[in-house]
């Protein structure tokens, strides 16, 4: 679609806004060397994506092999790995939608009416190129190699006449290292070609170019040591590994966690709290399985300067009190058990009308924080909102508002700890709502067993832990819908995106025939502008986190055991299974994981147990 001139202009102008707003100082030293370094990464570039359009062209006339087109994609896709921290830095948003998003349909919202909207970009290319039946799409591939080399020469253009900070360059760079270890060598960004370690390398190559040239770095005492690690980093993704030997761990404990932490030392100053706008990744942390490595306030209506220990001591005996429901029978921990991590161990939970339970099963509250929606259904946008969507369930709290504050302000206990928390005694709506975000903000759990080995706190882990966890990274495909660190559906890098699946769950995992879930998840949110067909059975993907405490599994608790469900994944979902699934975005064809590398897979997961915040 071609793009008129107020189209342009208009874009144009937003479009230095966020360059200018995500760029954390515009007073430092320009890094000239690099800005060339950094040109001629788009220049190169702009040239390999436009090979890609005339070869995808000529593909699609039968001109030229299945083999020399994806022999051109890939260099196209390594030219971008140059210089995709860069671009994706300055406009994070434009590249995921139209350079290298994930390729999944999305909607667009016009008023209260969904429209979908096919994706594109690179990513979307690997997938169709490397199909069996890439010559059926071949229309396809021509018109999204035409668009990704329009969009991005469109992008290229502006970024010219931008200038890298030093700020900038250290944040991007850090930034990427999330990037290659969460989305790269997971396989999530080469859903196709599998090629995520060799553009890995392209990526790293081109940042130690970038950065060994830079006087920062050389003045820094332990300069040397970052382009030893780069050095280390290339040297161990080219060492003959194949994707699914690659070791994962080692190489994040070896290379890019010391390369994430050292880049956070670099003597420069950050604008923190701009960055608060634009991403939930806190740039004080210094590993990537650091608890502070997210900030939870980034999710919550609750400001950090308004939350204090009265606060979370206040919200956590309203998460116990079961005044705060219509008749006194029911509190949060009826169906948030500490002793479970915050579960219930039931199927679906239990409902205030005697014999009936709620929709779904209760998903565990720790780091239940970490997402912009919540709920299965991803009904709720805030934390705050989903408390009220609870509290005025008829099958759950059915009460008001009105009611629950009539009750605490009859309570002069309620009165002292609001007092306390808040500095006057007044009870309302808001400070309610704040109240319980605090406490539920605190259930964070990123200290178990692996993460303290991630951290380098502890310097031994057992063998099929690892293995476990190399699997899940890699052969396995778990990180491409679960992602570290929180091993949710909370995207990388950024963290501000929670992705929903449709995975063609089995309203039973023992029954035969097999017959998929009724329940129709995303689609009946009630929320007009997502009423598509592409949310059909979608669900928000939680975290694996904790999940030896919070059987049984899935949106329908029908899953008994961690082996039902990693045989169901095993197997391709309900798709794999021969069951016709509306859109299902789990791949369906096998993994064929062994009973020992499932096992091993289970073994890691159980790693990640750690529900000291359910100690009171």
């Amino acid at each position: 679609m071609r793009t008129t001139n107020n189209q342009s202009t208009v874009f144009i102008l937003s479009f230095f806004f966020i360059v200018n707003f995500f760029s954390c100082t515009s007073k430092s030293a320009y890094i000239e060397a690099s800005g060339d370094k950094l040109n001629a990464y788009l220049k190169d570039t702009s040239q390999a994506l436009e090979q890609l359009d005339e070869t995808a062209t000529a593909f699609m006339y039968a001109n030229v092999t299945i083999d020399s087109l994806k022999g051109v994609l890939r260099h196209a896709r390594l030219s971008y790995k140059k210089v995709e921290f860069y671009v994706a830095f300055y406009n994070p948003e434009f590249t995921t939608k139209h350079l290298n998003g994930a390729p999944l349909l999305k909607i667009s919202k016009s008023g209260n009416q969904p429209t979908v909207i096919p994706p594109e970009g690179l990513q979307m290319l690997d997938e169709l190129i490397y199909a069996n039946n890439a010559s059926d799409e071949k229309e396809e591939i021509a018109a999204l190699s035409k668009k990704v080399k329009n969009k991005f020469n469109f992008l290229a253009n502006a970024l010219k006449s931008i200038k890298p900070t030093p700020e900038d360059l250290v944040l991007a760079t850090r930034l990427q290292m999330v990037r290659i270890y969460t989305l790269g060598i997971t396989g999530f960004d080469t859903p196709g070609s599998v090629n995520g370690l060799e553009e890995a390398v392209a990526s790293l190559q081109a940042l130690k170019t970038l950065i060994e040239s830079e006087p920062l770095t050389k003045k820094y005492s332990k300069g040397t040591e970052i382009i030893s690690l780069f050095d280390g980093a290339i040297a161990q993704l080219k060492d003959g590994s194949s994707f699914e030997t690659f070791d994962r761990l080692s190489f994040l404990i070896n290379f890019i966690d010391p390369l994430y932490k050292k880049f956070g030392e670099l003597p420069i100053k950050i604008d923190t709290e701009n960055l608060k706008n634009h991403t939930a990744w806190n740039p004080k942390s210094t590993s990537i399985f650091a608890s502070n490595f997210l900030d939870p306030y980034y999710y919550t209506q609750l400001q950090e300067n308004e939350d204090s220990k009265e606060l979370k001591q206040l919200g956590e005996t309203l998460f116990y009190d079961s005044l705060i429901s219509e008749d006194n029978t029911m509190s949060c921990a009826t169906c948030h058990d500490p002793n479970l991590a915050f579960t219930d161990g039931r199927e679906k939970s239990l409902s205030n009308v005697e014999g009936e339970t709620v929709l779904r099963n209760a998903p565990t509250l720790l780091n239940s924080v970490y997402a912009k929606r919540f709920f299965y259904d991803s009904r709720a946008f805030t934390l705050e909102q989903q408390v009220e969507h609870v509290l005025f369930n008829p099958k759950e709290f059915n009460t008001a508002y009105s009611e629950i504050l009539q009750k605490l302000n009859a309570s002069k206990s309620y009165q002292s700890r609001f007092e306390g928390a808040f500095g006057k005694g007044e009870i309302n709506r808001e400070n309610l709502a704040k109240a319980l975000a605090s406490f539920v903000l605190s259930l964070q759990s990123f200290n178990s067993e692996f993460d303290q080995y991630a951290r380098g706190e502890t310097h031994s882990i057992d063998t099929e832990i690892a293995e476990g966890f190399n699997i899940f990274m890699g052969k396995g495909a778990c990180a491409t819908c679960h992602f570290a660190p929180t091993f949710s559906g909370l995207v990388p890098p950024l963290f501000i995106e929670t992705e929903t699946e449709i995975l063609g769950v089995l309203k039973s995992p023992v029954s035969e025939p097999k017959e998929l879930d009724p329940d129709e998840g995303r689609w009946a949110n009630g929320i007009a502008s997502e009423f598509a067909w592409i949310y059909e059975k979608s669900f928000k993907t939680t975290t694996v986190r904790n999940v030896e405490k919070t059987a049984p599994y899935f949106h329908n608790g029908s899953y008994e055991t961690l082996e039902q469900v990693l045989d169901f994944y095993n197997e391709g979902g309900g798709a794999g299974m021969g069951l016709e699934v509306t859109n299902q975005t789990l791949p369906d064809t096998p993994l064929d994981l062994s009973n020992e590398e499932i096992n091993a897979v289970i073994t890691f997961m159980n790693a990640l147990t750690d529900t000291s915040a359910a100690i009171k």
